[in-house]
Formats: C-alpha cells, structure tokens, sequence
C-alpha cells in the first residue's frame, strides 16, 4: 500500500530542492505527483516537472470535470493564482508511493480524499531571515523580478503556517533545513519508518 508524502513548508525553506533530491533516493522510491498552477512558468522551470501549468479556463475544465481532489487560490499583485492537485489515472496507491509539494490546506483535503493513514506530512522550517534572503536572490535571478509578489507570499506565510493552524493539522514533526544534507538524511529515515518498505 502506497503513501503520499506531502512535503509542506513557507516559501524559499528549500521545499522545491529537497522534493528533487528525494525523488532520487533509492531508498524510498517515490513517484511524482505533479500539481497544476495558473501562475506563470518562472525561469528554469519545465512543464510537467515543477506543476502542470494551465490558465483560468483549463481549471474550470477539469473543476467541472469533478477532477480536483484540494484547490487554493491567491489574490496576488498580478491577479488571481491557483495551485491544485487533480485525480487522475497516473496515481495508484495499491503500487506506488508518491510526492507532492503542498500546503497545509492541500494535507488537510489529501487526507479527506485518500483518508488520514495514506497521508504522510513532512514539514519543513528554516529561519525567516535566510528564508527572505534565499527569496530575495531567487527573484533576482529572474528575466521580470516580482519583488511585490515575493513580498506579499513572504508575509502570506505568517497566517498560512500559524501556529493555530500548525496545531490543527496535528503534525507532530517537522524538519529544520539549515543544513541541506542533515535535513535530508533525517526525512529519508522517517520516511523509511513510514511508508512500509
């Protein structure tokens, strides 16, 4: 019986690298579960890989569809983004084991769509000074930087992940990313401990 790990942290707290890095673990084989975004492709993204990109209609499609398993949307400097995750036949939990990266709403709707024991959280937290920083260099880096969006997702984080919040996902354990391969090496072990394998 597979699992899906949902891997959830603030912005810039090293989700995205630790998420490929996981994917090459032999150890805990894990599949991909691609999420779908209305926001632009940035810079060194591909389709398919980071999300499924797609635009306002291409989501009511598959909304109407009954496909979306958990949505969100933010009200961002440039309009309305979503991100959300779709049922469909590329995920078979009597196999495979899965990764996605997610909020803590997207656990909470993956755990009343697959149910709460098919669900594994790895939650991830690291300084908001380096985590500001790592945003203000990743924004740079960028053809058209979005320093208001970066701003406005920055302070996002502080309700999105409160404490309240926190406590009513019941997520009993967390991982500090403050160094790379210490944070890895310690989700690979629980990840060992909790998916049966």
């Amino acid at each position: 019986m597979g699992k899906i790990v949902c891997l959830m942290g603030k912005s810039s707290s090293g989700k995205d690298t630790i998420y490929k890095k996981l994917l090459m673990q032999e150890s805990v084989h894990l599949e991909t579960m691609v999420p779908y975004t209305t926001r632009p492709i940035r810079a060194g993204e591909r389709e398919g890989v980071e999300y499924h990109f797609t635009d306002e209609e291409g989501y009511q499609a598959l909304l109407g569809q009954g496909s979306i398993i958990e949505s969100r949307a933010y009200n961002t400097c440039f309009g309305i983004w979503r991100y959300f995750t779709v049922a469909d036949d590329s995920i078979d939990l009597e196999t495979c084991s899965y990764v996605l990266i997610g909020t803590l709403e997207a656990y909470d709707q993956l755990r009343k769509f697959y149910g709460a024991d098919r669900v594994l959280p790895v939650m991830i937290e690291l300084d908001d000074g380096v985590r500001l920083q790592r945003a203000l260099d990743r924004e740079k880096a960028q053809d058209h930087p979005k320093y208001e969006e970066m701003c406005r997702r920055f302070l996002a984080d502080a309700e999105d992940f409160s404490a309240d919040k926190m406590a009513r996902a019941d997520i009993a354990r967390t991982f500090y990313n403050d160094q790379l391969d210490g944070c890895l090496h310690e989700i690979v072990a629980y990840l060992q401990e909790n998916l049966n394998l």
